[in-house]
């Protein structure tokens, strides 16, 4: 199903552009009550369901399980490696993550496997930042 391309969602997909990393809808509405658009949640959710099936935001589940959001720089499928005290992302190609997925998949009898994978950790500067201030989060 296509979705008409409204002034809402062209607002919410340049609000996902203009956002630092993952974010949650709510915190992409919040910004965009904040700017007193006008703009419902359900809008929000909507729009960005939309963007990610489409291509043009990445999805994924926080460690927390919450839903986040990001305007998608890489066409096709790809992975992230995202840190957990800034949200830096960046986007990488794992072919070693998609041979492991089809081997294991068929070593246990499965086909048409899909996986989504996302790497969380503390980016060289967070590290740095932590190690500086004597607590050292590896």
């Amino acid at each position: 199903m296509v979705q008409r391309n409204t002034w809402q969602r062209e607002r919410v997909r340049e609000a996902l552009a203009d956002a630092r990393g993952f974010v949650s809808a709510q915190s992409l509405h919040a910004m965009l009550r904040d700017e007193n658009t006008g703009i419902g949640l359900a809008t929000v959710y909507r729009a960005l369901a939309g963007l990610a099936a489409q291509g043009d935001a990445d999805s994924l589940q926080s460690p927390e399980g919450e839903s986040l959001y990001r305007a998608c720089a890489t066409r096709g499928h790809h992975h992230h490696l995202i840190c957990r005290s800034c949200g830096l992302t960046i986007e990488i190609a794992a072919t070693d993550v998609e041979q492991w997925a089809r081997a294991t998949a068929s070593a246990h009898g499965f086909t048409q496997a899909e996986h989504v994978v996302d790497i969380f950790g503390l980016c060289a500067s967070c590290t740095a930042a932590a190690r500086e201030g004597g607590r050292d989060s590896r």
